[in-house]
């Protein structure tokens, strides 16, 4: 119960983060989100390991839980985040999120595969869902003819940049699915305490992969040079993902990676609202984003139920029960 909540936390922090982030994407660059709404969250993580004993659980860390823990943050962090960044400001979050269901169904097959966790029919039929979502949203859609074009440079309609788009929507959702496997396999033991030291060693080891990379020929000349609406933006997507990925982190230390993944696929749902609040004029809205979203859901809902509690609710006749069984390994 508690890693659920904690699960529908993470996901509707994420969906306020994407959001304010495509707000401060329009003036800014993705380099210069990353670099501010990264480093937001370390005394954040400070202050909360501070009444949970969170400094102790890092010396008790094994070295391969540090190992783990600073790849899944460099991984999660520095490339998933950037290339969601920059998917999102080519193409918006809402045509984003679709694609990142992907995400979800490469974390399940390692699971299955590192984890020993089952496959079943069931979990089948999702990832065969997640993947048809994305594929409705891929055509444009078409404007209405009684549109009236706006009058204003600021409220130009939004143009998707669509190869760009899904190239790094599909890399992040490289780095988003591996990440919870390592997450997982860094946890020796469970607990709320031993989450929140988990991901601040993941988000230091993102950060100084940040501070490497803006060593490197004009970098640092690109991230200072922002305005101040991006800024304001960033540090508000900042605070908002580092709630998010603590709660993640915290879920992930006391319930399986194939329960949290999947709850935290609601953000799809959310992201569509925050869409309409706070970027109206920048996202694309439509019968497709909307369909493919929500196929895109029930995929990963399929994929988080269980089959023996599913056989049980509904009192499936034995002649389906039986094929819904099967699992591997």
């Amino acid at each position: 119960m508690l890693g659920g909540l904690l699960s529908l936390l993470s996901a509707v922090t994420f969906a306020y983060a994407n959001a304010s982030v495509r707000r401060g994407v329009l003036t800014g660059t993705v380099l210069q989100a990353v670099g501010i709404s990264l480093p937001v969250a370390l005394p954040i993580f400070v202050v909360a390991m501070l009444p949970t004993g969170g400094f102790d659980i890092l010396a008790a860390f094994s070295a391969r839980s540090w190992l783990l823990l600073i790849i899944a943050g460099v991984i999660h962090f520095a490339w998933g985040r950037y290339c969601n960044y920059r998917a999102t400001k080519a193409i918006g979050a809402n045509l984003v999120a679709p694609v990142q269901q992907y995400s979800l169904v490469i974390t399940l097959v390692l699971a299955v595969l590192w984890l020993q966790e089952p496959l079943t029919l069931l979990r089948i039929f999702g990832i065969a869902l997640v993947i048809a979502g994305p594929g409705i949203t891929l055509k444009p859609e078409k404007p209405a003819e009684s549109e009236v074009p706006p009058e204003t440079p600021s409220e130009t309609a939004f143009v998707p940049q669509y190869a760009e788009g899904y190239f790094y929507s599909l890399l992040s959702a490289i780095g988003f699915g591996l990440s919870p496997i390592l997450i997982g396999l860094a946890f020796e033991k469970k607990g709320i305490a031993i989450g929140i030291a988990g991901g601040f060693v993941s988000y230091l080891a993102a950060t100084a992969a940040l501070v490497l990379t803006l060593l490197l020929p004009g970098k640092w000349r690109n991230f200072r040079d922002i305005d101040r609406n991006a800024t304001k933006w960033f540090v508000v997507s900042g605070i908002a993902v580092c709630i998010s990925q603590m709660t993640r982190y915290m879920a992930l230390a006391v319930a399986p990676v194939s329960v949290v993944s999947p709850i935290q696929r609601l953000s799809l749902v959310f992201r569509i609202y925050m869409g309409w609040w706070l970027n109206p004029k920048h996202e694309v809205f439509g019968g497709r984003v909307v369909v493919g979203t929500i196929i895109s859901l029930f995929g990963a809902v399929a994929l988080s139920v269980s089959t023996d509690d599913l056989t049980h609710l509904l009192a499936l006749p034995a002649w389906l029960a039986g094929p819904l069984a099967w699992h591997w390994p």
